[in-house]
C-alpha cells in the first residue's frame, strides 16, 4: 500500500525550524500514516529527526527547485512564508492540495491572511486551523541528548547573531561573562566557525582561557547536547535561544530590533528571562539596533542573578511574564 506523500517547505535556519515543531507534529497527528518530507537546510538533518514528526529531508538550501522525484505529493504545506516565490516552488509540483496563506499573486490558493502581528509559532498553527487540523502551540520540547556535550554544566554565552541589527556588542558580552566567571561558573562562548573572532574578542574580554572558545568545535548534534545540558544560556535573539527553550535550559535572551512578542520563549516559562527596550527596528540594518544598545552587562548579569538566587523562579519587571522592558521604554 502506498503511502500519502506529503511535503513541507521550511527552507530556513534553526530557529525557524524550533519554531514551526508544533505545526510539524500537528500535521504528523493529522498524518499519522503518511510519508512526510521536509524540505530544508541539509545540516539540519539530525534535529529534525528529533522532532518526532518528519520521515525525511529533502536539501533545500533556501528558496532553490525542490529535487522532489516521482509523482506529485498529495498535499504541500508552506511553512516558509506568504509566498509568491514559496508558493510557485510548491505549485510547480503540481500537488493535489496546497496548505498556505492567500497570496494576491496566487488567487487560486485559498488560504488564511497573513498576519503580521502574531508570533511565529503561533503563525503556523493558526494556518493549519484553518484547514481543520488541531494544534498545540506550546509543544515546543525536544528529548535532551544523553550526552552533555562538550561542556556540561556550564554557562554558555553565544554573542552572534544571523544579522547585525541582533548582535550586543562583544565588549559587553565579555563583560558578562567576566563576571559570570569571577562568580564560579564555568563560561564557554559558542557560534559558528566565521564568528570565531567575535568570539575571541568575547573571551580575551572576560579572561577566558582560549579552550573556553568553542566556536568552529561544535557540530549542531554537540551544540544541542551542550545546550540542553547548560547551566545557563546568554544570547540574543537567534537559533540558539530556541535551542534553550526547546530543551527547558535557563536563558537570559537579549532583543531588538525584532520584539519577542513575535519570536520569543513562551511567557510563562518562567526559566526563559527576555530583556527588551521595548522598540521595533530595522532587522537587516548593518549595525546593532538602538533599542539592543540599550540592554547593560549590569541588567543581564541582574537578570542571571535573579533566577540562581530564586531557586529558579525567575522575577520579571511590572509583574507579568519575564520579559523586562528596560531602558526609556520602562
Amino acid at each position: 500500500m502506498n503511502r500519502r506523500e506529503i511535503l513541507v517547505l521550511r527552507a530556513l535556519g534553526l530557529g525557524d525550524l524550533l519554531t514551526a515543531i508544533p505545526a510539524l507534529r500537528a500535521l504528523r497527528r493529522a498524518e499519522p500514516d503518511a510519508r512526510i518530507t521536509l524540505a530544508a537546510p541539509n545540516w539540519l538533518t539530525q534535529l529534525a529527526d528529533e522532532i518526532d514528526a518528519v520521515d525525511r529531508l529533502l536539501p533545500t538550501p533556501g528558496l532553490t527547485r525542490l529535487e522532489w522525484s516521482g509523482a506529485p505529493p498529495e498535499l504541500s504545506v508552506n511553512l516558509h512564508g506568504r509566498g509568491p516565490q514559496s508558493i510557485d516552488l510548491l505549485t510547480e509540483l503540481r500537488p493535489s492540495e496546497l496548505f498556505s496563506h492567500a497570496s494576491r499573486h496566487h488567487p487560486r490558493v485559498r488560504g488564511p491572511q497573513w498576519q503580521e502581528e502574531q508570533h511565529e509559532v503561533r503563525r503556523w498553527c493558526r494556518m493549519l486551523e484553518h484547514f481543520g487540523i488541531a494544534t498545540d502551540p506550546d509543544d515546543l520540547n525536544l528529548p535532551k541528548p544523553m550526552r552533555g556535550g562538550p561542556a556540561p554544566g556550564a554557562v554558555v554565552v553565544h554573542p552572534g547573531a544571523s544579522h547585525r541589527a541582533r548582535c550586543w556588542p562583544a565588549q559587553r558580552y565579555g563583560e558578562v561573562a567576566s563576571r559570570l566567571a569571577e562568580a564560579g561558573a564555568h563560561v564557554v562562548v559558542t557560534g559558528s566557525a566565521s564568528e570565531r573572532e567575535l568570539a575571541s574578542v568575547v573571551a580575551r574580554v572576560a579572561g577566558l582561557p582560549e579552550h573556553h572558545v568553542l566556536t568552529g568545535n561544535t557540530g549542531l548534534s554537540s551544540l544541542a547536547a551542550l545546550i540542553a545540558h547548560a547551566r545557563m544560556v546568554v544570547c540574543g535573539d537567534t537559533g540558539v535561544a530556541h535551542l534553550a527553550t526547546a530543551y527547558g535550559t535557563p536563558s537570559v535572551v537579549l532583543f531588538g530590533p525584532v520584539s519577542p512578542a513575535h519570536w520569543g520563549p513562551p511567557p510563562d516559562r518562567r526559566q526563559h528571562q527576555v530583556l527588551w527596550a521595548g522598540s521595533i527596528g530595522d532587522t537587516f540594518a548593518d549595525r546593532p539596533d538602538p533599542g539592543l544598545l540599550q540592554i547593560t552587562a549590569d541588567q543581564v548579569i541582574g537578570a542571571v542573578e535573579s533566577y540562581w538566587s530564586s531557586g529558579g523562579e525567575s522575577r520579571s519587571v511590572k509583574g507579568g511574564a519575564a520579559c523586562a522592558r528596560i531602558g526609556s521604554a520602562s
